[in-house]
């Protein structure tokens, strides 16, 4: 059962949008309520739920800023933000922020509802997965990986969402530095550019899956945060020398 908090400033939002998530009949279990971002930012540090649905245009904190904020703390949650039409922009920037979709608070309905949840559990289910993989890695060591605390706050970034769509400038948005400058100090830093970085990151959960599921490699390129095949295949066999299928084959004997 995953766990849920709902943000909105209306009562009435927020008793409609639990009836909506009883009879959606989804492994979702409502662990709290918040009535504006700063609000739900403290819940969110205390209880940690699995998802957040959040209304966008609050007081105190709206939800974007929430948003924003749970990423710089490195809060690990998912985020289903609620708009009005005439707030889809605010509904784009949550999207670019890392919010996995959406919903029109007007025209909601046990259907959109499901269609919204049914991807985020996808995304959790993967999530778990990759925790459990991260066994498989050898520790880390107690030292953190360079001596410039906000290049550590991206390793860590990278560490945590590899699977997830990362790029340079959301990298940059989370220390508040410009993304040229970011780049050459994570390079000079790490010995590594940052898209190595992640992809080296992203090629070792794969050799993982590799030995220890019989995921297809569509499945597992999807897993470790590839969106296309091909691209998969090519970027693996650059850092391993041999295609996924060859390494899987060669890992079998």
């Amino acid at each position: 059962m995953w766990t849920v908090l709902i943000v909105d400033d209306e009562q009435h939002a927020r008793a409609s949008l639990s009836k909506l998530m009883s009879k959606a009949n989804l492994p979702f279990e409502i662990i709290a309520t918040a009535n504006d971002g700063e609000e739900a930012l403290r819940a969110i540090r205390e209880l940690q739920p699995d998802v957040v649905i959040s209304d966008i245009d609050m007081p105190m904190m709206d939800g974007v800023e929430l948003l924003k904020s749970v990423r710089k703390e490195g809060l690990d949650c998912r985020f289903v933000m609620l708009t009005c039409m005439n707030e889809f922009e605010y509904a784009r920037q949550s999207l670019e922020f890392g919010a996995s979709s959406y919903l029109l608070k007007l025209s909601m309905d046990v259907s959109g509802l499901k269609q919204a949840l049914e991807k985020v559990t996808l995304e959790l289910e993967q999530r778990e997965q990759l925790r459990k993989a991260a066994k498989w890695f050898p520790k880390k060591n107690t030292s953190e990986p360079t001596d410039h605390p906000e290049m550590n706050k991206i390793i860590r970034h990278i560490e945590e969402h590899y699977a997830e769509e990362i790029t340079l400038k959301r990298a940059a948005e989370l220390i508040s530095m410009d993304a040229s400058y970011v780049s050459d100090l994570f390079k000079k830093k790490t010995n590594q550019t940052f898209i190595h970085y992640v992809q080296n990151r992203r090629i070792e959960a794969a050799k993982m899956l590799l030995e220890e599921t019989s995921q297809s490699i569509s499945e597992i390129a999807r897993q470790v945060g590839f969106e296309n095949d091909n691209y998969f295949i090519k970027i693996f066999k650059r850092w391993c020398g041999m295609t996924p299928s060859e390494y899987r084959k060669e890992q079998n004997k």
